[in-house]
């Protein structure tokens, strides 16, 4: 902005001298032609009259064109050019050249120069020519008592010199004004925009912060300007705006925390009772006596359902430890063993899945937590088992790329629904909707927390998806 509007000040201050410069310029050059043609309307035809009683040659030529004739030079001015013409012939011609006297200097006009002459009408006014010998003049032709035509011209050089040291002295002038003008508009407008500067750097250091989650600390607010003015207004708007902001997301981490601390209590607590009713379930399947079909079944439809409730609370406080920041182990854990138990225990659940594992010759080492990295490689392998067909051919791979530890997990299975890519790791988020039954499927946990533990380890965690190519790509700072 500082730029433009320095820019857009210095162009029109150009244009405004280049208007003032090209007006005084065009009005000196009349002011002194008019006085030129003023002196030539006082002159008269004196001049070229007094040549025509000087010594001609039979063909109407000055006898010597190199020498010197007399003429009338009373009140003439130095360079005042006389001509006599009959016809389209040029006469005589002659100059007064510089010092007193009657001496005139000869002139021999060329067959161009005697053109020029003989094309200025005569009708009393001034017309400018360009002679050979002379260079421009201002001439005037009047009607001799002969039949002949006097011409008396007297030299622009005068007035173009004057004119010319005009545009250069002006072109200096308002060169430097447009210089000076230049630095001391941006100077002003860069202490015009104070305000809107202080202004942008608290929306940068803004942008900065990490707004998404967790406790925000905005900057101070823009120093007050006033309020008056257009940045003034803006000053104020935008502390306003972060003033809203600021109380939004208090509000918001305040609700964040106290879910997380529900979330984190709930599942605690529920633990205990989950478990117990898994214990009483299996002791009641235990026991010696007929029991009837119907209870029978009921009594493994609520172990089972135990254990996939205590798994699901289990799961929730993980992710709720993981929020709230716990620490997690670091130590060097070997990515290369975990990888391998995980292939492992996938074949032994889903054998009619093609598992295929491609490892580098070296160890994959990295630093973390051993047991959360084992349940990001076997999340990433459940999944792909069940919400693929069976005979789906599923390639884990793992290698150190630089500084950093590369896990792959493709298959060429249906792929992730559109619809569900831009979410699918967030919580309680499913694939296939028509097992919310809870008839498997998992609760939507299981990518949830293999995003939250690889960002725990300072890691990404990335989907390619399309029909017959899923791709989950975990990346973790190597050891």
């Amino acid at each position: 902005m500082r730029a433009r509007l320095t820019a857009g000040l210095v162009v029109l201050l150009a244009v405004s001298c280049a208007a003032v410069g090209v007006a005084a310029v065009y009005e000196l050059d009349g002011f002194l032609t008019g006085r030129l043609d003023q002196q030539l309307q006082d002159a008269g035809p004196r001049f070229p009259a007094s040549l025509e009683h000087g010594s001609a040659m039979p063909s109407g030529k000055p006898s010597d064109h190199d020498g010197d004739e007399h003429g009338d030079t009373r009140r003439q001015a130095t360079g005042t050019f006389g001509a006599r013409l009959v016809g389209d012939d040029v006469t005589n011609a002659a100059v007064v050249p510089p010092g007193s006297g009657t001496a005139v200097r000869n002139v021999d006009p060329t067959a161009h120069d005697e053109a020029v002459l003989a094309a200025v009408p005569a009708d009393g006014r001034a017309h400018t020519v360009r002679l050979s010998a002379l260079g421009g003049y201002r001439v005037l032709a009047t009607p001799g008592k002969d039949g002949d035509v006097l011409v008396t011209g007297l030299p622009t050089e005068p007035v173009d010199a004057a004119v010319h040291r005009l545009e250069l002295v002006a072109a200096l002038v308002f060169g430097v004004a447009l210089v000076v003008t230049g630095v001391a508009g941006a100077l002003w407008v860069r202490w015009s925009l104070r305000p809107l500067n202080r202004v942008a750097e608290t929306a940068t250091r803004v942008s900065e912060l990490p707004l998404a989650s967790g406790e925000v600390a905005l900057p101070p607010r823009a120093p007050g300007s006033d309020p008056r003015s257009e940045v003034g207004r803006v000053a104020g708007a935008f502390d306003r705006m972060l003033g809203h902001v600021e109380d939004a997301l208090t509000k918001r981490h305040a609700s964040e925390e106290r879910l997380r601390t529900f979330a984190a209590d709930a599942s605690h607590e529920l633990r205990t009772p989950v478990a117990s009713v898994r214990g009483h379930a299996e002791l009641a399947l235990l026991h010696p006596g007929p029991v009837p079909p119907k209870v029978t079944r009921a009594l493994e439809r609520i172990a089972a359902e135990s254990a996939r409730m205590g798994e699901m609370v289990d799961d929730l406080l993980l992710l709720a430890r993981l929020d709230a920041g716990r620490p997690l182990e670091r130590l060097p854990v070997d990515l290369t063993h975990l990888v391998l138990d995980a292939v492992a225990d996938a074949r032994a659940a889903g054998p009619g899945h093609r598992w295929v594992l491609e490892l580098p010759e070296e160890p994959v080492i990295v630093t973390g937590d051993a047991h959360r990295l084992q349940q990001v490689s076997a999340n990433l392998l459940a999944n792909a088992r069940v919400h693929t067909p069976a005979g789906t051919r599923v390639t884990v791979s793992l290698e150190r790329v630089g500084k950093e530890a590369v896990l792959k997990v493709h298959d060429d299975g249906p792929g992730v629904p559109e619809e569900v890519r831009p979410g699918v790791f967030e919580r309680f988020t499913r694939a296939d909707r028509r097992r919310a039954d809870g008839s498997g499927g998992g609760a939507g946990l299981g990518l949830s927390i293999v995003a939250a533990v690889v960002e725990a380890h300072d890691g990404t965690v990335t989907l390619e998806s399309g029909p017959g190519a899923t791709t989950f790509t975990v990346g973790l700072p190597a050891a």
